[in-house]
């Protein structure tokens, strides 16, 4: 009996491949945040409702090019999954997809988001969405991962870009109030993913990928947290500052900046064992509350600023 449960138990994860495996490979919970962050991006773009045809066919090029993006980091990152416990039971690192497949996979994902921005939204934005992939799929996760402990503050440039991209897709040009956003974002990544990286400092070391907390230790990344969490908050105050947003967002980026800069501050007095991964799930929840915070902000309080730049 538990020789055939055992042959059961490996011919299972040795099938075939269903559809959940690839749409894992697309780490959704990940591109849903990516397209929250765009579609508020165009919607911050403009006074009006964007439209329809922007709104679908921008969010589904970008949205399939995001996934291509996360395939090839999946397809990358493979056997270094396979050891690490928070990702040993994704679907190349148990076989269920092979690499042929996933390479297919993500290929045609990114040639047909690509395809959909330049010819039915504007060739600006499918250049940006086209950049922004090679930035994290190839420069961040071929090189940058495995070559410095800053990997995510330089390659966080390129998950920065969603609201860029869903404003480009409007207007089709770069405005300033776009890279406002792109700002925030940058500045929220490192200690969005240093948290984590403290909780799993021990499998990074063994799989030989330089995160922060592997090469100067903890203390030295929970300070270099709380001190990005300090910029953040500083930077988040900006739209308001600019007349972008109103009093609303001021209000929403000084309650959430301030609940981020107390966990940092527990996380780097280093007495709480829960603190890393508190400080991590908050900063999931900061991000995607903004970003709605600033929605409901521009439709509510509309800014002179964004008013006249539609009338003139």
């Amino acid at each position: 009996m538990r020789e055939t449960s055992t042959v059961q138990s490996e011919t299972s994860s040795q099938g075939l491949a269903n559809w959940r495996d690839y749409l894992e490979l697309t780490k959704p919970k990940v591109v849903a945040l990516i397209l929250l962050t765009t579609v508020i991006g165009m919607f911050l773009s403009i006074p009006v409702m964007v439209p329809w045809n922007i709104l679908l066919y921008g969010n589904l090029g970008i949205g399939l090019c995001a996934a291509s993006a996360a395939a090839i980091n999946h397809l990358v990152d493979s056997r270094v999954d396979a050891v690490m416990a928070r990702t040993r039971n994704r679907p190349l690192a148990q076989g269920r997809v092979d690499t042929r497949s996933a390479l297919i996979f993500a290929l045609s994902l990114g040639i047909s988001g690509t395809l959909i921005l330049y010819f039915l939204v504007n060739p600006l934005t499918a250049v940006l969405t086209v950049i922004s992939l090679i930035g994290y799929a190839f420069v961040y996760t071929l090189f940058l991962k495995r070559a410095t402990p800053q990997n995510i503050v330089i390659g966080g440039l390129a998950g920065a870009a969603p609201p860029l991209l869903g404003w480009t897709a409007v207007t089709d040009e770069i405005h300033a109030h776009a890279l406002l956003l792109v700002l925030i974002i940058f500045a929220w990544t490192p200690p969005h993913f240093w948290s984590l990286a403290i909780q799993r400092r021990d499998e990074y070391a063994k799989v030989d990928i330089p995160m922060l907390p592997v090469t100067h230790g903890i203390p030295f990344t929970s300070l270099h947290i709380l001190l990005y969490t300090i910029l953040l908050f500083v930077v988040s105050i900006l739209p308001f500052a600019v007349g972008m947003l109103g009093p609303l967002y001021l209000l929403g980026a000084v309650l959430l900046g301030g609940g981020f800069l107390y966990w940092s501050i527990v996380l780097y007095r280093g007495n709480n064992p829960r603190a890393p991964m508190e400080t991590f799930k908050f900063s999931s929840i900061y991000l995607m509350v903004l970003f709605l915070i600033m929605l409901i902000d521009h439709y509510l309080f509309p800014q002179p600023v964004m008013i006249s730049m539609v009338s003139g």
